[in-house]
């Protein structure tokens, strides 16, 4: 058995993205966003069964612009997980509204609605839904749905990690709220090294993205401009490649759910670490998540065996860029013991075993 290095994760790009990459290079274009990344939207949109899909360069914008196209403004509260990438607070904080943070289920690490209906004040305009790990809300989306409408609030459903995952009645993540966010960043399951996606079923919001991410612009290719704009457009380079990651998602699909269940039947048995449960019929695992006794002893023991691993985010309210005072016990748990394994979609099944084997050894087990 090989003891080369296994990375926690790595993207994956072939000889097709450069092929692609070389090809368009050839045809002198401007390189800015044009007809390949019209194309590369028209696939997004065709396999979550979006109306409308806008790409934008990260998947942070891609947050802030989706707030500010379903209306939230400085001053105004936006319900966040206390478990999620700083990226979902950090993209309100951004223009001056206020994150409000609130526990998340044991289950499935997406937001706790008991919390979220318990911090909502007059000045909340949205929840932040985070399809944790391509994960559904226990308590159901539909739950998420009727709490807006209730309260006259926007649902804002932050997809990064979701891309292939379904909601149980055949609806892509990013598709039940107002509008939906994809990222491409490196660890995703398609990567263009950076961007992201929005989609929605909504027109008037969907042209308020396109205008947002122009500079406010009233057409395509003026200098009219009847709102304030930005620019956060994409490059032909980058929907070239993610043209390319798309015609993969599939396959990755399947490989990332044979993973997860090679991980299970390896660590069955493993008292000292705990997978999450993944609903691998609908949703894809993005990373492989779990609770670890002693993680650090584990980390060092799994390091000194060339296998990398890296610990799940940390409490928001807790990191020093916030520091807001407040008990969430979920969040917190996942602070002390959350610990992602080997999660790239290359693994071979040979490395999982590899994987698990050492993580047995570790435990005695």
């Amino acid at each position: 058995m090989s003891d080369e290095f296994i990375m926690q994760m790595r993207p994956l790009f072939g000889a097709e993205e450069k092929a692609a990459l070389a090809d368009y290079m050839e045809e002198d274009g401007f390189l800015t966003e044009f007809k390949r990344t019209e194309a590369f939207e028209s696939a997004i949109a065709e396999f979550t069964g979006a109306a409308h899909c806008i790409v934008v360069n990260n998947g942070t914008i891609s947050l802030t612009l989706a707030a500010l196209a379903v209306g939230v403004a400085a001053g105004d509260e936006v319900i966040v997980p206390n478990y999620t990438m700083i990226a979902s607070p950090n993209s309100v904080q951004m223009f001056g509204a206020k994150p409000v943070f609130v526990d998340v289920e044991a289950e499935t690490l997406c937001m706790d609605i008991s919390a979220a209906e318990a911090a909502i004040t007059p000045r909340t305009k949205a929840i932040m839904l985070v399809c944790a790990n391509g994960r559904a809300p226990k308590a159901g989306i539909a739950a998420f749905q009727a709490l807006c409408v209730k309260h006259g609030i926007t649902l804002i459903e932050d997809s990064a990690q979701a891309l292939g995952s379904f909601y149980a009645d055949g609806t892509h993540m990013g598709l039940k709220g107002a509008v939906g966010s994809f990222s491409f960043s490196m660890p995703k399951i398609i990567s263009t090294g950076q961007g992201g996606a929005l989609v929605t079923n909504d027109d008037a919001v969907a042209a308020r993205l396109r205008r947002l991410k122009d500079f406010g612009r009233a057409g395509g290719g003026n200098d009219l401009h009847d709102t304030i704009g930005y620019n956060f457009k994409f490059t032909e380079m980058q929907a070239v490649i993610g043209q390319e990651q798309m015609k993969k998602l599939p396959a990755r699909i399947e490989r990332k759910r044979a993973i997860y269940r090679r991980y299970q039947a390896g660590l069955a048995g493993v008292d000292g670490l705990q997978l999450f449960k993944q609903d691998i019929t609908n949703t894809v695992p993005w990373f492989y998540d779990s609770l670890s006794e002693d993680r650090s002893a584990l980390q060092a023991h799994l390091k000194a065996a060339n296998i990398g691993t890296r610990v799940m985010y940390p409490p928001i309210n807790q990191q020093v860029a916030y520091q807001v005072i407040g008990h969430h016990p979920v969040s917190e748990l996942v602070g002390e013991k959350g610990l992602w394994l080997p999660s790239a979609v290359q693994l071979t099944d040979a490395d999982v075993d590899r994987i698990t084997a050492a993580i047995r050894g570790f435990y005695g087990s």
